[in-house]
């Protein structure tokens, strides 16, 4: 199979020569999965790495090489269960009644209950009390339900829920019908002179200013690793909006963050300040969510010419699904991988991948979607967007095939003790992954801690 990291470079419009340039250690399986997870998660960290490095060269700074071993990579995927508060265990990320369950007619479903409003509304369309429900009382009333038809209704109500479906059922379905071919699309949007970037400085993205609207994995993972090689990012979210408290500080290191409310009397024009000093706006609301509030990508590109929109959904911006809300767990029991990985263990009860593959995938795919996008501004010149799906990346890692890996251990928080580092946040001492890419000449860096939500002013 062609090397998936060179394949990415070469979709990207990318110099090929710079590939000589990295180095990739390790085979699957690292984990316990049918599935190319080390692959995806080493091919997807080690695009981004080298792009940063492509840029600082572009800059004016050396060749340096790349390195990301696969065992790191695997362990960076998951990055929210490694964390460690103080002494703390790593906190529960799941609501009680989320997860899969059996329907009538022997199908189902997987519920997306982490948010209150979610779980609420999953109780009311099952006819059950808010709040006080347990996992056996929700098994109970599914068992009234098919599982498309429970779906179906789910998503009329705004909620998140996915039926399990084989790789020839999505197959086969119009939004698996049109899922992007490609985990990672650029598209230019609009004209710019050509920014040529400032000379380099001790980090590669060091003076590039990304505003991020996203929340939970996938998005705040890509503003991460962009802050890890020195970017000024400033994580923007609404005081109104939830949140998982573990992912923020997780995702966290490397921001500031903070506060706008849209809702608000001069909250458009605060974020409208912001997106003009900005070079990228990151955003994962679902495709025409912030358009409606006034910052779709062509009023962004008339506001910042220059600027790259960098687009994250769960399941694109075309087909009926469109629209959905959306989360990994969702998107791998819908697209196939669930029931693909149980037949691969020999189980019959849909089988998760053991990781967040495809929101951790994402977020690396999405950071070197933007680096690939700020290359060919400084060459080119113009107005870009970037769009990245879960489900395209499901697509991407199904691509890579499986490997026969459901023997392998599951390495414990013991095991990659040594890919550990322990470091100050607003939360506390934390024990977390280190970043997974090793830029020889410009190692990888947080400037900022981790910090509370909308502890900073919103002003570069």
């Amino acid at each position: 199979m062609p090397n998936p990291t060179a394949a990415l470079w070469h979709a990207a419009g990318l110099p090929a020569g710079a590939l000589d340039w990295l180095d990739l250690g390790g085979s699957d399986p690292v984990l316990p999965s049918s599935f190319a997870v080390g692959g995806a998660a080493q091919a997807s960290i080690a695009a981004m790495a080298l792009a940063a490095a492509e840029l600082h060269h572009q800059r004016g700074g050396p060749r340096q090489r790349v390195s990301v071993a696969m065992r790191h990579a695997a362990a960076a995927f998951r990055s929210e269960r490694l964390l460690r508060i103080g002494a703390a265990e790593a906190p529960e990320l799941w609501d009680a009644i989320a997860g899969l369950y059996p329907t009538g007619g022997g199908g189902w479903v997987r519920l997306h209950t982490n948010f209150t409003h979610h779980r609420d509304g999953v109780l009311r369309l099952l006819g059950l009390p808010a709040g006080g429900a347990e996992r056996a009382t929700v098994a109970r009333a599914l068992l009234d339900w098919r599982a498309g038809a429970f779906e179906d209704a789910a998503a009329a109500a705004g909620l998140c829920v996915t039926a399990s479906r084989d790789f020839a059922e999505w197959d086969a379905h119009p939004q698996g019908q049109a899922t992007a071919r490609q985990p990672v699309t650029l598209e230019r949007i609009g004209d710019a002179p050509p920014e040529p970037p400032p000379p380099a400085a001790a980090q590669p993205l060091a003076g590039l200013r990304v505003l991020d609207l996203t929340r939970i994995i996938a998005g705040p993972v890509a503003s991460r690793a962009l802050a890890a090689h020195g970017a000024d990012v400033m994580l923007v979210t609404g005081p109104h909006l939830p949140s998982i408290p573990a992912l923020v500080v997780d995702s966290g290191r490397g921001k500031r963050s903070a506060h706008v409310d849209l809702r608000a009397p001069g909250g458009v024009a605060t974020l409208e300040g912001l997106a003009r000093g900005a070079d990228v706006f990151l955003q994962g609301y679902r495709p025409g969510g912030l358009a409606g509030r006034g910052f779709g990508v062509e009023r962004l590109a008339a506001l910042r010419p220059g600027i790259v929109c960098a687009n994250l959904s769960a399941y694109g911006e075309a087909g009926p699904w469109h629209d959905r809300r959306g989360f990994d767990s969702l998107v791998q029991t819908a697209s196939g991988f669930n029931l693909a990985e149980a037949a691969a263990f020999g189980e019959s009860k849909p089988r998760p991948l053991p990781a967040q593959v495809l929101d951790h995938a994402s977020g690396y795919l999405l950071a070197f979607g933007i680096l690939a996008a700020l290359h060919r501004r400084a060459e080119e010149g113009g107005s870009w967007k970037v769009t990245v799906s879960l489900a395209a990346t499901g697509r991407w890692l199904r691509g890579l095939g499986q490997v026969g890996g459901p023997a392998t251990p599951d390495p414990t928080r013991e095991d990659w003790a040594d890919l550990l580092e322990e470091t100050a946040s607003g939360f506390g001492r934390l024990s977390v992954v280190r970043h997974p890419a090793v830029l020889e000449a410009t190692p990888a860096a947080f400037a900022r801690p981790s910090v509370p939500l909308g502890t900073d002013a919103p002003a570069w």
